[in-house]
């Protein structure tokens, strides 16, 4: 305590906006002369109680509204509301402030949560502790292994139940930290372990299911444009398909800019095709000669089946699966 007026000075501060419009206050402080002679610190200014703090150029109103932000919407985020209430700030001051609030103070929870989490996916991961009852992160783990778990279970008496997943290393873990808990599983993973397992005895009968019966009458339709038809006789180039009708129109586009008088590169440009692409259709007289290949008429195993292929495919059957049993 000292009574030694040393000097008086003006300090601005940065308070919450009213109306829209920033609010600065302009507050006169005093500064006090130590008494102590002995004391490095010669002089020191009052506070204000609720209104400022040391080094301070925010109310503190205002710097829990700021607070508040980077808490629940992070640095950019809270950056551009906090300009839009009329506060400016950075997003790296937002940031700062985070870094300053005291750790929470830890607890132990009735329900624990137990997952991992990849630090980098395939290579590192980590443990991840939450509350369940409140649905907060508890703590962070380095790694996934049962010593760690365990030890941190040992060194948190009070854990009833443990929300895990199948992994053996968190059961193990449960059974040395907290003997006396309870191991479930979470809702997720109830439904991803049911859902493996239908598909599992599906897969295992699935000679025993018989086809839906199919009331609706069925329109047939019609064949893929992948399924093309064979050509008429060996050698000859196919005539409809989707590669060929795009390989027609394409040569078609490419003699219509040549007979412009355009060369190689500005009718690539112009048709979004590489230039070799563009060459050998300029060198071809002729779409024809650009569809037939080495492998054009050649006999296929296929070729019996083709008919009664395209036959289940004009009824309706389109799963590669079913046409190949």
């Amino acid at each position: 305590m000292s009574g030694r007026v040393h000097s008086r000075y003006v300090r601005r501060l940065a308070d919450t906006a009213v109306a829209g419009r920033p609010v600065v206050i302009e507050l006169q402080v005093r500064r006090f002369r130590c008494r102590d002679r002995a004391c490095r610190q010669a002089t020191f200014v009052e506070q204000v109680d609720g209104l400022t703090v040391r080094h301070g150029r925010r109310s503190t109103g205002l710097q829990t509204v700021l607070q508040q932000l980077a808490v629940m919407l992070a640095g950019r985020a809270g950056a551009r509301l906090a300009n839009t209430l009329a506060v400016r700030t950075s997003r790296s001051t937002l940031l700062r402030l985070i870094r300053r609030l005291p750790e929470p103070e830890a607890h132990t929870p009735r329900v624990l949560g137990v997952d991992d989490f990849a630090l980098r996916k395939g290579h590192n991961y980590g443990t991840i502790l939450v509350d369940i009852d409140t649905r907060r992160p508890i703590d962070l783990l380095p790694d996934r292994t049962t010593a760690t778990v365990a030890a941190w279970l040992a060194d948190h008496p009070g854990v009833e139940v443990i929300c895990r997943d199948r992994s053996t290393a968190y059961a193990e873990a449960g059974r040395l930290g907290a003997p006396d808990a309870v191991h479930v599983a979470d809702r997720w993973h109830v439904w991803k372990n049911l859902a493996e397992a239908v598909e599992k005895t599906v897969i295992q009968h699935r000679a025993l299911l018989r086809e839906p019966e199919n009331t609706a009458p069925v329109h047939a339709a019609e064949p893929p444009e992948s399924l093309d038809p064979a050509p008429s006789s060996p050698g000859e180039p196919r005539q409809s398909g989707r590669l060929s009708d795009r390989v027609r129109e394409q040569h078609a586009a490419v003699h219509a800019l040549l007979d412009e008088g355009l060369g190689l590169r500005p009718i690539a440009r112009r048709l979004g095709l590489a230039r070799n692409t563009v060459r050998r259709l300029a060198h071809a007289a002729t779409a024809d000669e650009l569809l037939v290949g080495r492998w054009t008429g050649r006999t296929s195993i296929l070729d019996p089946y083709k008919p009664y292929l395209h036959q289940r495919w004009a009824e309706g059957c389109t799963v590669a699966g079913r046409l190949f049993e």
